[in-house]
């Protein structure tokens, strides 16, 4: 493997880890589960549109340090698709990451994990829609179970909120950005034909650009303010691990795997951000919690699982 190679990082770093494609699907939900919490954490601490933009200026740096051979070789493959790729880093990355850090200033670290655990079947809807991929009865059961778990999340478990569509707006947009999200992971279906870890790269350095206009906006509105020795501390957590080691540890494991068995591992996002919400941020896991819990990875173990083997 080349030293410049995101291969050779991760080869130099987790030699242990090489090969072993569950535990590295493992530690990468552990690490997006915890993104839940660094969120809550920040509150206070760096404003929001300056965490997003610092994470991928922190990401972009650790790219450029490790996958720069990659990158030189490759980067002109990818000017035919540069609208593509400003498009996916825009919504995905930089709209996904604003809202949900924003999103952390009004509700629970485990709302937010709970949430974002639905993405696999807003993705499977999304292709139903754009893709006319059909779905059998057991997979629309569980994407009406997820819908409900979501409901529930964002109605704290009161029908009477549901009914007045009183919602937390930090659930809302969770729920947008899991929207956006989702169209990212569908426009994948077109990505160029480049190593993997060159578009991510790519779409990063439009997620950084696009998020200037965010933190000006910020300025000018008053919210914004320097990061606190913490919000610095959180700032690099951010960039180096949800942003940045564990996309090379997923692309890895999909490379020993294939994409497909990696995925079923993304419904490890849901149960270890909630945990790690109660274990480190001390949030009360209520009731409704369990229940929605139940609905969103009932819902994605039916649809995904059990109504695509019947498929």
């Amino acid at each position: 493997m080349r030293s410049g190679s995101p291969a050779g990082f991760f080869g130099s770093f987790f030699p242990w880890l090489q090969g072993q494609a569950y535990p590295l699907l493992v530690f990468t939900t552990l690490i997006w589960g915890a993104n839940a919490v660094a969120a809550r954490l920040a509150v206070g601490e760096v404003s929001p549109m300056m965490l997003t933009f610092s994470r991928w200026i922190v990401c972009c740096i650790a790219l450029a340090l490790t996958s720069r051979r990659e990158i030189a070789t490759h980067w002109r493959s990818l000017l035919p698709s540069w609208r593509f790729i400003t498009l996916m880093g825009t919504l995905g990355f930089t709209g996904f990451n604003a809202l949900f850090y924003a999103a952390a200033h009004h509700t629970t670290a485990i709302n937010i994990a709970i949430i974002q655990g639905t993405i696999p079947v807003l993705v499977l809807v999304g292709s139903l829609f754009f893709f006319r991929t059909r779905i059998g009865w057991l997979q629309t059961v569980g994407v009406l179970l997820t819908v409900a778990g979501i409901a529930v999340v964002a109605s704290q478990g009161q029908l009477a909120l549901l009914a007045k569509l009183a919602f937390n707006i930090g659930d809302v947009w969770m729920i947008i950005a899991s929207l956006l999200y989702a169209g990212y992971a569908l426009g994948l279906r077109r990505r160029p034909q480049v190593p993997a870890i060159v578009f991510f790269a790519a779409t990063a350095a439009v997620a950084c650009l696009v998020s200037v206009p965010l933190v000006a906006a910020e300025i000018a509105m008053g919210d914004f303010f320097m990061p606190t020795p913490k919000g610095v501390a959180l700032i690099l957590f951010v960039g180096l691990l949800p942003s940045f080691i564990s996309q090379i540890t997923f692309i890895h494991a999909v490379g020993l795997i294939g994409p497909a068995r990696a995925g079923v591992f993304l419904n490890l996002v849901p149960i270890f951000g909630p945990l790690l919400a109660v274990i480190v941020l001390g949030e009360p896991l209520s009731a409704y919690h369990a229940v929605a819990l139940a609905l969103v990875l009932g819902g994605i173990y039916i649809a995904e699982t059990i109504g695509a083997r019947k498929r």
